[in-house]
């Protein structure tokens, strides 16, 4: 079986999605990134459309590529126009890549109403230019747009122009599915007629409208088509582009195919959350393979299958990809879900029956009152220290108070005291701060880092309140969920009250003593 030709079109399709803008730092960036990764082609950008694009081109030039030939997408010639004369042909051609990729139409509705020309000329556009950039010593690649719709319409139509652009001498004729919404039986069966039509390889380049845009690449590559386009967790405009982790993923392991090799798949999750934090973007969770919650399990029989036998709940092992095993806690879990917890945090689970079992009653009377230990597991790990009789916490809260106030002037206060047990020593302190639990915090820290002077290199990175029973209005009872950071890692812990202030008080007490017993593991 030939090797499957992986062409990524982060940089510029992917860049269409709401929420991301490049910048021309970003794509040198992700560029240096997708190359290291191994793909075959880099699609940079559309030269012809900002002066943005002008300028990666003009740097990437600098850039030694090792393992991706880097390309740049623009249109065929205008209608009724000539190569020599086309502007955005010639800013191709100025960018001064190996490959050019030429979009043209393939439908024969998108010709007459959005080209307004005659079907001839639209077969002419793409014989010219692909011709043109040819004898300009450009690998040129033909990207058919609308071409499953077309191929719906007019099937001759459609296949004529690919017809054309592989006997102009495109190295790849790319069968798009624009609008996303092909099936794939549909994108088989066209691939299938294609490939026995021209002597070209034929590429497949799908979007996500209906949620199918992974499979109906498969489905193209069953088919016969040995060029795969996409982008990064699936980037791209509306519902995105087809998402090459996945592709990678399947193609490499599920069909045996050769792609970009079993060592490059464990650096895939790796590669993901890159360009999650270029884009500005938060990591999306539950994607496939790379996200955080793939290889997560929460309940107590699936725990307990996945730690005998791995395979009961996990189709291949997330290290394969990158990514790790996740055990959550939670009132669906059980003695499983401890051991296993325990196990990680280096605790001697053997003859802990009673405490193991306390632990769980104790997740599910929290969870009862609000708590949720899923996304918080440094409050979990600490819930389970707590349980051993021989764990002494750092410090201990006796009281705290905290107070806002406007004063005369409209001016807004909060003020905060804590009174906390360190050793043999009792610290009573106070501080201001923006709002009550920003003065919880400064008044914490100013006890605690006479004692432990590493907590000033952790910082609260997010808080967020959600309401439980919405129903009890201003009554409801709030759960507090704290990110802290310390510049090497982040964790996670959780608070419920019916008062937000102790349930903040809960989460950011946790959060100062989490890195205090990780420092004395």
């Amino acid at each position: 079986m030939r090797e499957i030709k992986v062409y990524d079109t982060t940089l510029r399709d992917g860049s269409q999605m709401e929420g991301i803008s490049f910048t021309v730092e970003d794509k040198l960036k992700l560029a240096r990134k997708l190359d290291a990764f191994g793909v075959h082609y880099i699609e940079g950008g559309w030269p012809g459309s900002n002066p943005k694009d002008v300028e990666f081109f003009a740097r990437a030039r600098e850039m030694p590529f090792s393992n991706a030939r880097l390309a740049a997408f623009g249109s065929t010639r205008r209608a009724g126009g000539s190569t020599e004369s086309d502007p955005n042909l010639a800013m191709l051609i100025d960018a001064d890549t190996p490959v050019v990729t030429l979009v043209g139409k393939a439908s024969e509705m998108q010709v007459r109403v959005v080209l307004n020309t005659e079907l001839s000329e639209n077969v002419a556009m793409i014989v010219e230019s692909v011709a043109w950039c040819r004898r300009q010593g450009r690998e040129t690649i033909y990207d058919a747009e609308h071409f499953f719709d077309g191929y719906r319409e007019n099937p001759e139509y459609a296949l004529a122009c690919v017809r054309a652009a592989a006997d102009a001498g495109a190295a790849v004729v790319v069968l798009c599915d624009t609008n996303g919404g092909a099936l794939p039986e549909d994108i088989a069966a066209a691939v299938e007629r294609v490939v026995g039509s021209v002597e070209c390889e034929v590429g497949i380049h799908t979007h996500n409208d209906a949620d199918l845009a992974v499979a109906n690449t498969l489905a193209g590559v069953q088919a016969g088509a040995t060029h795969v386009q996409g982008t990064i967790n699936g980037y791209g405009e509306r519902t995105g582009n087809a998402n090459l982790c996945s592709i990678i993923v399947n193609l490499e392991l599920k069909y045996g195919r050769e792609v970009l090799g079993a060592e490059r798949l464990r650096e895939l999750t790796a590669v993901s959350h890159y360009f999650a934090e270029v884009a500005n973007m938060t990591h999306d969770t539950r994607l496939p393979y790379v996200g955080a919650k793939a290889f997560t399990h929460k309940a107590g029989l699936h725990v307990n299958a996945v730690t005998k036998a791995p395979g009961t709940y996990e189709h291949l092992p997330p290290e394969t990809v990158g990514n790790v095993r996740r055990i959550m806690m939670s009132e669906l879990g059980g003695r499983s879900n401890v051991l296993h917890k325990m196990a990680q945090f280096g605790i001697n689970h053997e003859s802990a029956g009673d405490r193991v079992r306390h632990v769980v009653e104790e997740v599910k009377r929290l969870e009862s009152e609000g708590f949720q230990f899923e996304d918080a597991e440094a409050s979990f790990e600490l819930l389970v220290l707590r349980a051993q009789p021989e764990y002494e916490p750092p410090f201990r809260l006796l009281d705290f108070m905290a107070v806002s106030e406007v004063r005369g002037g409209g001016e807004f206060l909060s003020e905060a005291t804590v009174k906390v047990r360190v050793g043999d020593e009792v610290m009573h302190t106070a501080a201001d701060g923006d709002g009550p639990v920003n003065a919880l915090d400064r008044a914490m820290r100013k006890a605690l880092l006479p004692f432990f002077p590493q907590l000033e290199r952790v910082v609260l990175t997010d808080y967020k309140v959600r309401i439980l029973d919405g129903d009890a209005g201003s009554a409801a009872t709030p759960r507090v969920w704290i990110q802290s950071g310390d510049g090497e890692t982040t964790w996670n812990t959780v608070g419920s009250s019916t008062n937000i202030i102790e349930a903040s008080w809960l989460a950011l007490a946790d959060s100062l003593e989490y890195p205090l017993r990780r420092a004395r593991r």
